[in-house]
């Protein structure tokens, strides 16, 4: 049994090279996750994937069922949890096709079902949060990129925001007053469902754009889906390379 999962956020709801062998619908008691778990190989890896947004990115950042896809890598085993997400970059260091494993978030999200204690009955676990990445899972990840001789940033502080729209130039500035280097929007609950789950998480990032007003150009898709297309190979070829 596979104890990695990988959730792929967009330009990642397919994997390239990734070898099916069993795929299943999880049942949650939080409804369905947001696509069928599909075990592989990928690579050299033993994986389950399972895209974020749905196999069509039907789903939206802030309509992302985040508690049932927790819940369905951790009813079959899953241990180890590599989230991947397409996000704007802040700082001069996260320029566009730069890949981030990053050490830090803040969390700007709201109305999201963000943790597994919500009924009365229930009980509460007051995580602690100080650290919202498994350090040893981010270190594979670094140890993983050094291998392969792939250039990744390893730190940075990831902003989660509402989404679906990008943020404005206001915003942008205030993101990065704040201590960010990325903005993304499903870095949360995704997170600390998994330490609530009791799971190892780590965040890998890729940079698709400049944040809001950090340029002089608009912001488009078409720029978006070319540094996708252009960063996301390297972190399928990173994911393909990490030891389980």
């Amino acid at each position: 049994m596979s104890q990695l999962a990988i959730i792929g956020g967009t330009g990642l709801t397919k994997l390239s090279n990734f070898t099916v062998s069993r795929k299943e619908a999880i049942d949650t008691p939080y409804g369905a996750p947001s696509a069928e778990l599909l075990w592989g190989k990928l690579g050299n890896t033993d994986c389950v994937f399972l895209p974020r947004h749905g196999e069509q990115h039907q789903f939206p950042p802030h309509k992302v069922n985040y508690r049932a896809n927790i819940w369905a890598l951790k009813s079959i085993g899953i241990q180890n949890v590599v989230g991947v997400a397409a996000v704007g970059g802040l700082t001069e260091k996260m320029g566009p096709k730069v890949i981030c494993v990053a050490d830090q978030l803040i969390d700007y999200t709201y109305g999201r079902e963000h943790t597994f204690y919500q009924e009365p009955g229930e009980g509460v676990e007051h995580i602690d949060f100080t650290q919202p990445y498994d350090a040893n899972l981010r270190q594979r990840l670094i140890d993983t990129a050094n291998t392969i001789g792939l250039s990744v940033e390893t730190t940075g502080c990831y902003g989660a925001t509402q989404g679906p729209r990008l943020e404005t130039a206001a915003e942008v500035q205030r993101l990065i007053r704040d201590g960010n280097d990325l903005v993304g929007m499903t870095g949360m609950p995704e997170a600390a469902l998994a330490k609530e789950a009791g799971m190892r998480y780590a965040n890998l990032s890729l940079v698709v754009n400049w944040g809001a007003g950090l340029t002089d150009e608009e912001i488009t898709m078409d720029e978006i889906h070319a540094n996708l297309e252009g960063g996301m190979q390297h972190v399928v070829n990173l994911l393909g390379n990490l030891q389980t």
